[in-house]
């Protein structure tokens, strides 16, 4: 049944389907890992098609290539800005997790800042998300970013028009700054439809694994999805800038979308192969006086599994 009693349609309950399948792909992704590692390919646990079989592999081989992009900008000294921004439950933290998954946090780190405090809220605006930019040799991914202004404070009434206003003026001349500065600068703008965002409303709203993505902020934006739908297109139209373009991706199918992103990313910065000295395990140590100490049992993690 529906949330408000009617029965639930036949692309209702496959849409449901695909996202609880969704919630556990994450396993899945570390269980085929573990499968090619081993030497089995394509083996997946039963019941699984060849089209999540043909997204997994893809996307370890993507992957892959992440891996060899983190090797080139750390050995190149590159300092990479990749911007997520889209509605609420559109995918982006779903996305960010596949480019992060298999990469060094050490060179490649999340930035999801919180409401700003007090203090912050006299600072220059952009003065909060300047600290968190990557040095040489990183890479930061900003899951959301100063495009709040733009987006969820002019909407909610956190700010004022003249504010905007003020935003819309100085953020291409900030992110020109950036790149004149040598940062490759990247924005993504992750599009799902109206029916879409309802339905994984749904679908957290009843899953207590997932109801802390759902905030208060988020139920209103529900009802307010036209102002932020207007906010969005002005967005875009005044921050689409040569240096700094956006990029849609199409987000209703999250699997698509992640590798769309993925691909599309690995495009925007040409990397090579990075070469690396082989790595000798030397032999260990070993000392005739050295009699290793018992450990007490009840230190033990208690062995349930």
């Amino acid at each position: 049944m529906m949330d408000d009693g009617s029965p639930l349609r036949r692309d209702d309950i496959e849409a449901i389907r695909r996202e609880l399948a969704d919630s556990y792909d994450e396993e899945l992704e570390l269980a085929f890992d573990e499968a090619y590692a081993e030497g089995r390919g394509d083996a997946l646990p039963d019941g699984h098609g060849i089209e999540r079989r043909t997204y997994f592999r893809e996307l370890l081989r993507l992957q892959h290539e992440l891996v060899r992009l983190q090797d080139w900008v750390k050995h190149q000294g590159l300092r990479v800005v990749v911007v997520f921004e889209g509605r609420d439950s559109a995918g982006k933290g779903g996305a960010i997790k596949r480019i992060t998954q298999r990469l060094n946090p050490r060179i490649c780190r999340v930035a999801a800042l919180p409401a700003p405090s007090e203090r912050e809220r006299t600072q220059w605006y952009f003065q909060r998300y300047v600290a968190h930019l990557p040095a040489a040799g990183e890479i930061v991914l900003f899951d959301r970013s100063w495009y709040n202004r733009a987006g969820v404070e002019r909407v909610m009434g956190f700010c004022t028009e003249a504010e905007v206003e003020e935003f819309f003026r100085s953020v291409p001349e900030f992110e020109r700054m950036l790149v004149r500065s040598g940062i490759v600068l990247v924005k993504y703008w992750f599009s799902i439809t109206d029916s879409e965002q309802s339905l994984r409303f749904r679908m957290r709203i009843h899953d207590p694994l997932k109801q802390w993505k759902l905030s208060p902020m988020d139920v209103e934006s529900r009802r307010r999805w036209e102002d932020y739908t207007r906010a969005k297109e002005e967005m875009l139209a005044r921050t689409h800038i040569a240096e700094a373009p956006w990029w849609v991706v199409e987000a209703v199918d999250k699997k698509r979308a992640r590798l769309n992103c993925i691909s599309h990313l690995l495009e925007q910065i040409p990397y090579g192969t990075v070469e690396h000295p082989p790595v000798m395990l030397p032999d260990r140590v070993r000392h005739a006086d050295y009699i290793r100490a018992p450990i007490p049992p009840e230190m033990f993690v208690p062995a349930r599994y």
